[in-house]
């Protein structure tokens, strides 16, 4: 394999570190055992998450051990927002959590063979200790005015909401943890995003002063941003989650076949694992026939896969040809159609209406009359099939799963009727 630091480099996924010759040394030399943390602060984890699981298995499948935390702990408290308090969630909600958002973590890595992959939970060791002895054995050795500096810290303090002691002493709690792995597991190296530099510094500097010959480090990835400016992971229904019942897996497909052509090649190199050879030739073909979208494609197959499974995105991928006349729509489970079906502009109507009414009541026209010349210029559809006749009603046989319509103007524009029968 290609040395871990300069493929890492040239994904895309090396932002910051505290001693690169060191770090690169220690990886050569390795195997290394590394963690990186997930808190619990929701029930799922969303696809910005994805940028540290699949930098973990990268990391493992260069040979090395990853301990992946789920903070039972720190999920109660919650690193510093940029702009206000986080609520607090009760023990039981955030235990919950714990075990959801491990068993999203867990598929992308390998819990056999030398370097096996190990769960752990910050709770187990914070949850016997008193304030006194926290206060004692851990705040002793950090120092407010460096504390202060720390970029999530800075920015709440310039701003009207100011920092809570509970957030602030965030920190605290993450130092803690690279400290007990590191003496639990041998743990050398926390991994995070750039954004938690300040935090995984801080464990870097609790080791050094309780473990003073101790050689450990931190490795950051960049953020990941769009080209517009907005939020990598956003969509207008709100995060991309990977939990299937808070965002469908039709829903996850879309998201990464709609990716910006001026964002898919660098979101290729830090989320696919294909070969250099085959991303250079996906961004090869961006550039000649962005039309095609084929990295688009490439990634949101790959990912769906990775995330839901090959049966679900095979499920995915034939909703989305048969939505478009590639396919059959009578042919897709109900909960798939449902699922596609609710990404489209859609009405709920009683019963079957004539499909010029349908089509104005969707807004795919502009009004009844645009709708019936729509229908005698042969440019609309209903499940795929041409409709012929000006006053043409579908009938209760043609209703999908005895509930959907899919209509169609054109070849690209869709919406969807429920027909709720009551």
């Amino acid at each position: 394999m290609t040395d871990i630091v300069d493929e890492l480099k040239w994904r895309g996924l090396f932002a910051l570190s505290t001693d690169e010759d060191a770090l690169r040394k220690a990886l050569a030399d390795g195997p290394v055992t590394f963690y990186c943390g997930f808190d619990p602060t929701a029930p799922s984890l969303h696809v910005g998450h994805l940028v540290q699981a699949l930098t973990m298995r990268r990391l493992q499948q260069a040979g090395h051990r990853p301990l992946a935390l789920v903070g039972g702990a720190t999920g109660q408290i919650g690193d510093p927002k940029p702009t206000a308090e986080r609520t607090l969630n009760d023990p039981e909600t955030v235990a919950a959590w714990v075990e959801r958002v491990r068993a999203q973590i867990e598929p992308f890595l390998s819990f056999e063979g030398e370097n096996a992959a190990v769960m752990v939970n910050n709770l187990d060791w914070t949850a016997g200790m008193s304030a006194i002895e926290f206060l004692r054995d851990i705040g002793k050795h950090f120092r407010v005015n460096k504390m202060l500096t720390k970029d999530s810290v800075a920015r709440r303090l310039e701003s009207d909401q100011g920092i809570s002691y509970t957030e602030f002493s965030y920190q605290l709690l993450q130092g803690m943890d690279f400290l007990e792995l590191y003496r639990r597991y041998g743990c050398t190296l926390q991994q995070g995003g750039s954004d938690q530099w300040g935090n995984l510094t801080a464990g870097l500097d609790l080791i050094h002063r309780l473990e003073p010959h101790a050689s450990v480090h931190a490795l950051a990835t960049p953020l990941m941003t769009k080209a517009d400016g907005t939020k990598f992971g956003k969509t207008e229904g709100g995060a991309v989650w990977l939990d299937p019942e808070m965002t469908t897996p039709y829903a996850f497909y879309q998201f990464w076949l709609n990716v910006d052509d001026r964002d898919v090649s660098g979101y290729m190199r830090i989320l696919s694992f294909r070969s250099r050879e085959e991303l250079e030739e996906l961004e090869r073909l961006t550039e000649e026939r962005p039309q095609a979208r084929a990295a688009q494609r490439a990634l949101a197959e790959e990912l769906t896969t990775l995330v839901h499974g090959a049966d679900q995105c095979a499920a995915v991928i034939a909703a989305s040809k048969a939505l478009f006349g590639q396919g059959e729509l009578k042919e897709l489970d109900e909960a798939t159609l449902a699922a596609a079906l609710s990404e489209l502009p859609h009405a709920r109507v009683p019963e079957p209406a004539p499909v010029a009414d349908l089509l104005a009541e969707v807004g795919l026209v502009a009004s009844k009359s645009a709708a019936r010349r729509t229908i005698k210029e042969g440019g609309a559809y209903v499940n795929n099939v041409k409709v012929a006749a000006e006053d043409a009603v579908p009938a209760a046989d043609e209703l999908l799963h005895g509930r959907w319509l899919v209509l169609r103007r054109g070849k690209k524009n869709l919406a969807a009727v429920e027909v709720t029968g009551g």
